[in-house]
């Protein structure tokens, strides 16, 4: 079994510096990144990621860190069904994850494991 390290939502943003501000002002968050269009807040054990909305404005995302991936993957594999899935692959911001569409949602879930 793998462990969940932690669970993080992905929040669209319409204005990224008033949205990025709110948490950095109201609530002492701070910055772990900023690539201008999308960052990644911190506070104690707790992150929270503001992306740029887009078109898909009303689709919601989170990402799920976990120790094992490979472990994620060998799990639920065989029981997908008909859902849309990218299996793990690695990305070049040192992270391998997997692409899952939440069933009857219109959200998508990253499951990701630090690339060492």
């Amino acid at each position: 079994m793998y462990t969940a390290k932690y669970l993080s939502p992905m929040i669209p943003s319409y204005n990224l510096e008033k949205t990025v501000s709110f948490f950095l002002d109201l609530l002492d968050f701070k910055i772990g990144r900023n690539d201008k269009t999308y960052f990644i807040l911190y506070k104690d054990n707790l992150t929270v990621h503001i992306q740029r909305a887009g078109s898909y404005i009303g689709e919601m995302s989170f990402y799920l860190k976990v120790d094992d991936i490979e472990k994620v993957w060998n799990g639920m594999k065989d029981n997908l069904g008909d859902m849309k899935v990218r299996e793990p692959f690695d990305r070049d911001y040192e992270m391998r994850e997997i692409h899952v569409m939440v069933p009857e949602t219109k959200t998508l879930m990253f499951i990701g494991q630090e690339i060492n």
